[in-house]
């Protein structure tokens, strides 16, 4: 007696991972960098490194001051050009630089600067009232959740983070030109452990105008910054 065969099961393709969701993202990103007790020991970090502008030859050093809640400076010591700083002092920012000289931020500069934050990876709600997952992506070949972050003033802006290890690898957000809004794309790598953070060492920052790339080789905590640091010069 012979009986038929029964029909094989047919080989699907694995289903999509859902989707997770903005809060999911935003718990394995504080994870990832060390937890929000490790972030929330520190209070400064002095960062140090080079700057450069491969399209233009151009190269020098970079120091960047942070103190919380929100003061900024970087100083960029370009070779042949001279000092640029630009800082935000907790209500105002101003920038430095040869060709331009000592001036304010502009309103646009002074919007992003306001959503800067010592402990944004846990206060981003805080600054970005209204998330969204939008999907996925990939960037420099590793799958990525993109989440939409729209400030209470402002463009959104789009975070790309890893989907395996959950760290930040990639920001776009938009600037107003004179030829119209140009889209600014920053990318964030090679993290290593400080102080038990994790802190991206290399961060590279693309625009239509040109590209430039931070790289990091000393970074300290918890250092007295003065206050009057960040201030602009009289």
């Amino acid at each position: 007696t012979s009986f038929a065969q029964a029909p094989a099961t047919p080989t699907l393709p694995p289903a999509p991972t859902p989707a997770p969701t903005v809060d999911q993202i935003f718990d394995k990103y504080v994870a990832a960098l060390g937890g929000a007790a490790a972030l929330e020991k520190l209070n400064s970090r002095v960062s140090k490194g080079t700057f450069e502008v491969p399209d233009q030859g151009a190269a020098g050093s970079i120091e960047i001051y942070a103190k919380a809640p929100n003061l900024t400076l970087t100083v960029i010591d370009i070779e042949g050009f001279g000092s640029i700083r630009n800082a935000w002092d907790g209500s105002r920012g101003w920038t430095d630089n040869p060709q331009a000289g000592l001036n304010d931020y502009t309103p646009e500069q002074t919007a992003s600067a306001k959503l800067g934050s010592f402990y944004l990876p846990i206060k981003f709600r805080e600054f970005y009232p209204k998330l969204s997952v939008k999907g996925s992506d990939k960037v420099a070949n590793r799958d990525v959740w993109v989440v939409e972050a729209a400030p209470a003033e402002g463009s959104p802006r789009l975070f790309s983070f890893d989907a395996e290890n959950g760290l930040l690898v990639r920001a776009v957000s938009e600037r107003d030109s004179p030829a119209g809004p140009i889209k600014i794309e920053t990318y964030f790598s090679n993290y290593k452990d400080v102080d038990g953070v994790k802190l991206p060492f290399t961060i590279r920052q693309v625009n239509p105008q040109f590209s430039s790339v931070v790289t990091l080789s000393d970074v300290k905590h918890n250092l007295p910054i003065d206050d009057a640091k960040f201030r602009k010069p009289m």
